[in-house]
């Protein structure tokens, strides 16, 4: 138990790391998008900001928890292992940009009171957190699955 413990509190720290790359990079990008395009690009601005940051992050994020937190599979070739990898990831990037569409499209786009209170930069940040928050649980579970060497 506490060695699974103490994986998670590293799965953690890479997620934290990652995180700050995908936030940055797609908080950026939304708002030069918006700031070329204007207002009525801000649903389509965060998908593309999300869809880039999520990538960049995803190559760190293979890098950092194969160094420091999962234990390869040692009859399972690298390539085969990146492959898995970014299948999932690809999964967890639909997940991610499905849980941001509801959030700034039904959710904020449709909803006054939200759109009185919170700003561009607010509405994305929320729903990159709820996003992270349910594709990190899905990231952990699926890659000590089909990626970790069993014990």
């Amino acid at each position: 138990m506490k060695k699974l413990f103490a994986q998670i509190m590293k799965f953690g720290v890479v997620g934290v790391i990652c995180f700050g790359v995908d936030y940055v990079i797609g908080l950026s990008v939304m708002k030069i998008i918006v700031r070329l395009c204007g207002d009525p690009f801000f649903r389509l601005a965060s998908m593309a900001g999300s869809a880039l940051g999520f990538t960049v992050s995803v190559i760190i994020n293979y890098i950092l928890s194969f160094k420091f937190v999962f234990e390869r599979k040692e009859d399972l070739d690298r390539r085969k292992e990146f492959v898995v990898f970014i299948i999932l990831s690809v999964i967890g990037l639909g997940l991610n940009q499905l849980v941001i569409w509801v959030c700034v499209g039904p959710v904020y786009g449709n909803v006054a009171f939200l759109q009185d209170i919170l700003n561009y930069d607010l509405a994305y940040t929320g729903a990159k957190v709820i996003a992270t928050a349910i594709v990190m649980v899905y990231n952990f579970v699926t890659r000590k699955m089909f990626l970790e060497k069993k014990s």
